[in-house]
């Protein structure tokens, strides 16, 4: 029953209930019995408690009417990712506590755990789901309901992935916000180009599993061979994996490192610098989360921004609109960032004019 609904029920009630007081005064006023002046107390208690019903029930708080739940892949989401979503929802007047309730699961890096915390959510009322970052985190989500509907905060590529039938039409019950932005991978390579123009060979760490690879792939490979680079590619699914391709690449004097950043990736990333810092090797990343944590730089899609325009998604639907029909939103903003002080500990000069593209820089 919509809230409308209610308030004319409620109206209705009232109205009925004062009708039934009048009358009650009309009888004990005509009815005799005892005295004027007892009866008269009788009628004027009954109407002054009649005429305050409508006081007190609008002095009763409403509460919670829309319930959302978020899934998360890594730990650390409801900081990083989870915050900016739930901050946008209140300035859209969704404020948890009053008229939201907000559930949160994490699993905590493990994938497994997903299906089970997914069937969680829905089983607490989720009117709809919110898919953390990566791809595993959605398709969890859409594997436990095909009704519910379920907006992904971060997929490389929704369509490769199953998600959605297209960008502009996604049907189903599925859409949110890609990081999928043309060229960007080849705009990271280009960027680890400019500032090493000396060095030719470049690996690349990337998780083969995940589909968006095969697309990021395609852009470095052309930028590459435009560039005249060779391209070292170091395919990981798993943490020993990771450790072991850096291990290979520094070992064999690569130039410079490139990351196609995915979850495992991401989990990974105090590994992956420490082992970057060790050998001296520069590296690229794909999310601030890895500079912050100490990497070199970075260039990709603003994520805490993404976060937010999820958020009006949550709110499009809770208020009515239908997935299905929200065309999957693609990234416009994009943030360079560079760490001087792990230049400074690798001994690397980040160029003037570098630095002059960098939205923000880390001293």
């Amino acid at each position: 029953m919509a809230i409308g609904e209610h308030s004319r029920l409620d109206a209705d009630a009232t109205l009925a209930d004062r009708r039934t007081v009048m009358a009650e005064c009309g009888r004990i006023f005509l009815g005799g019995g005892t005295d004027v002046v007892t009866r008269r107390r009788q009628v004027l208690g009954l109407l002054g408690a009649a005429f305050a019903w409508p006081v007190v029930a609008r002095a009763q708080p409403a509460g919670p009417t829309y319930r959302v739940g978020y899934l998360a892949l890594l730990p650390g989401e409801e900081i990083t990712l989870a915050k900016p979503l739930l901050e946008r929802l209140r300035e859209l007047g969704f404020v948890e506590g009053r008229d939201l309730i907000w559930t949160y699961r994490s699993a905590e890096g493990a994938p497994e755990r997903l299906p089970a915390l997914a069937a969680e959510l829905l089983q607490a009322g989720a009117q709809v789901l919110v898919a953390g970052f990566g791809t595993l985190a959605a398709k969890a989500a859409k594997a436990a309901t095909a009704t519910t509907p379920i907006v992904f905060t971060s997929v490389g590529d929704p369509v490769g992935a199953g998600l959605v039938s297209t960008l502009n039409r996604p049907g189903g019950n599925v859409t949110g916000v890609t990081s999928q932005a043309g060229d960007i991978a080849a705009k990271r390579l280009q960027i680890l180009m400019d500032l090493l123009p000396e060095r030719r060979t470049i690996a690349v760490l990337l998780n083969p599993d995940t589909p968006f690879t095969a697309l990021a792939m395609r852009e470095v490979s052309a930028a590459a061979e435009a560039r005249q680079r060779s391209l070292t590619m170091l395919e990981a699914t798993s943490a020993d994996q990771v450790a072991s391709c850096l291990a290979t690449a520094i070992a064999t004097g690569v130039g410079s490192l490139l990351t196609l950043d995915d979850p495992l990736l991401v989990s990974l990333r105090r590994r992956i610098i420490e082992a970057t810092a060790a050998a001296k090797l520069p590296a690229i990343y794909g999310s601030r989360s890895f500079v912050e944590a100490g990497g070199l730089m970075s260039y990709g899609v603003d994520r805490r921004q993404m976060s937010r325009h999820a958020a009006e998604y949550v709110a499009k639907i809770l208020k009515g609109a239908r997935a299905a029909e929200l065309p999957v939103e693609q990234p416009t903003a994009f943030e360079l960032i560079v760490n001087l002080r792990a230049a400074e500990a690798i001994g690397l000069t980040i160029p003037p004019a570098l630095l002059a593209r960098a939205d923000e820089i880390i001293e």
